[in-house]
């Protein structure tokens, strides 16, 4: 556990996390070491040291999902998408289980996270000291929502703990020095899920309100992030993995050793609260989510918690939009599976396999939910002024050793650059790419999930189905169903959000974890290898869709339900248990 002893900060510019906090907080010289004496100075009142480490935590704590696995998206190590580059990227190396205890995966956070967890708690423990001036918009003291931004932090890090290893050592509020012991056991997983909780609920009274983010404290923590927080951990709680399914029963480590139904109860709650203090709804367009800033910078009304991700730029675009534009650039990191694609429906709603979805083999992207046009290019998607080609030969699969899509699809989702009229060729717009880690359309999924799962469909669950689908412009008809079955059973009901959830939140991060949670993840990744196409173009003009294996994916089911603690902790510690199999 010497991770956890106390790792001097190195300051440096800090605000290309948060633009707008560039105007108020000075940045320290690069090279120049901080202190607790130095950061929460007791004549400091404007405390614009303390701010400083503050917001470098908040930089230690948050991470940008953009291409963060090796240059890949998290999704490809699911059944979403894999990864582009030849060899064995990192991402593939975890869908393939090619990890141990000794060899930790590419999104292991051990280390990385009790760092972090330290110094938000340096930050906890000395606040106190610094006589801040500043008020909030509401007259209350800033100094206490500075305090409890970092007590979030603190708790979302334990909470991405948990979800990779059950439970973990909670540290409090205690700063353990080099001669202090740190030889620590684990907590359990219900101990860890009720820490974060508590600490959701003490900290979302004193935090700011969406309304009270101004440009000044724009990316700033809100109380609407610590409900979300609160019920994304109840969600998994109450999730089969740790809700009686815990794959070793009893062990308190690995999840509850008994099922609870009133866990789906207390996770449809805390997503309630959320919708019921109506400060977040959907924006009217799918796209919109991931291309506009929230307020008060833009107007995006959908988005509770992000990491603002720098300056406007197309690394996002540059990194995965498909390869032939050329004059544009464009390097196709990520390939998504024929799986996702034939996951999203048909515009009226009905899945692909069903009579009334029309779908035909030989025009497959006729007629489809919206949302995979905003999600993925396919062969004929229309992209700065020409049709993607994907068909073998064709300007973005041009064979060769060039870097390409292996599935005939590129990701579109996130990519707000568009073409210039004044531009020839056509080129990139800068956008910013916030990370979004809590959105209003995932509250509402979560809501529905558990909710179905205490007490079965209801008006309530499927208004969230109609909600999403109207707004991904799925067409209705006079009943307004929007394609959703009447009269589903629980379990039809279960599998319906399923898939849903999987088109609504592809490439945000959770279809890797839902599979896990959900435990399914055992005949997800090995019942059969993960698919694409391969498209050929006849000298007639006709398009050939023949599909293909393009990755054999390993799950060991269960012990890769949970990542192995880092096997350097467990010598390390002699009360640090290992997870089971490991």
């Amino acid at each position: 556990m010497k991770q956890l002893l106390y790792i001097i900060i190195v300051l440096f510019l800090v605000g290309s996390l948060f633009s707008a906090c560039r105007k108020t907080y000075e940045s320290v010289p690069l090279g120049q070491q901080i202190t607790p004496d130095l950061a929460f100075d007791p004549r400091d009142s404007l405390g614009k040291q303390a701010m400083t480490y503050l917001l470098t935590t908040y930089q230690q704590a948050f991470y940008n999902g953009h291409n963060r696995i090796g240059g890949n998206y998290l999704d490809a190590a699911s059944d979403d998408a894999v990864a582009s580059a030849s060899g064995i990227p990192a991402v593939q190396g975890i869908a393939t289980g090619a990890y141990s205890a000794t060899l930790t995966n590419a999104d292991d956070m051990w280390s990385r996270n009790y760092t972090a967890i330290r110094n938000a708690t340096v930050f906890i423990v000395n606040i106190n000291r610094v006589p801040m001036i500043e008020k909030l918009p509401n007259g209350q003291p800033a100094r206490a929502a500075y305090r409890s931004e970092a007590r979030f932090l603190r708790a979302w890090l334990y909470f991405q703990l948990v979800k990779r290893y059950g439970g973990v050592p909670l540290l409090g509020d205690s700063i353990r020095q080099i001669t202090d012991n740190v030889q620590l056991p684990r907590a359990s997983f219900g101990d860890c899920i009720n820490y974060i909780v508590s600490e959701c609920d003490n900290i979302k009274d004193s935090l700011r309100t969406a309304a009270m983010v101004t440009a000044n404290t724009y990316g700033r923590i809100t109380r609407g992030a610590a409900m979300a927080l609160k019920a994304e951990a109840l969600l998994y709680a109450a999730s089969p993995l740790f809700n009686g399914g815990n794959i070793e029963g009893g062990n308190e480590l690995t999840g509850y050793t008994g099922y609870d139904l009133n866990r789906w109860k207390l996770a449809a709650d805390a997503a309630k609260a959320i919708i019921d203090e109506g400060a977040y709804k959907l924006m009217p367009n799918f796209n919109d989510v991931f291309i506009t800033q929230a307020a008060p910078v833009g107007n995006n009304t959908e988005i509770i918690c992000w990491m603002q991700v720098g300056t406007p730029d197309n690394k996002v675009e540059s990194s995965n939009a498909p390869v032939g534009y050329t004059s544009a650039g464009g390097n196709g990191a990520t390939s998504p599976t024929q799986n996702l694609v034939d996951a999203f429906g048909s515009d009226s709603g009905y899945a692909i396999t069903d009579p009334a979805a029309h779908y035909n083999v030989n025009d497959p992207y006729a007629h489809r939910d919206p949302r995979l046009n905003l999600t993925v290019f396919h062969n004929g998607s229309l992209w700065l002024n020409r049709q993607v080609q994907t068909y073998n030969g064709g300007l973005d699969k041009p064979g060769g050793t060039v870097q390409q899509t292996k599935t005939s699809y590129y990701l579109r989702k996130f990519m707000g650059a568009f073409e210039s009229v004044n531009n020839t060729p056509p080129s990139y717009s800068g956008m910013y790419h916030d990370w979004v880690y809590y959105r209003y359309a995932g509250v509402l999924l979560n809501y529905a999930e558990a909710l179905n799962e205490f007490s079965g469909p209801s008006t309530e669950v499927y208004n969230v189905l109609y909600a999403l689908r109207k707004r991904a412009g799925i067409l209705t008809d006079a009943g307004n169903t929007y394609g959703v079955p009447q009269g589903m059973s629980q379990e039809d009901m279960r599998t319906f959000l399923r898939n849903e959830r999987r088109v609504e939140l592809a490439f945000e991060e959770q279809r890797y974890w839902d599979i896990r949670r959900w435990k399914i993840a055992g005949p997800v990744y090995n019942n059969a290898p993960l698919r694409g196409l391969d498209l050929q173009l006849s000298s007639s003009g006709q398009l050939f869709y023949n599909p293909i294996p393009v990755l054999t994916t390993v799950f060991r089911d269960p012990q890769m339900y949970l990542y192995p603690v880092p096997y350097s902790e467990v010598i390390r510690n002699s009360q640090m248990q290992q997870n089971p199999l490991w």
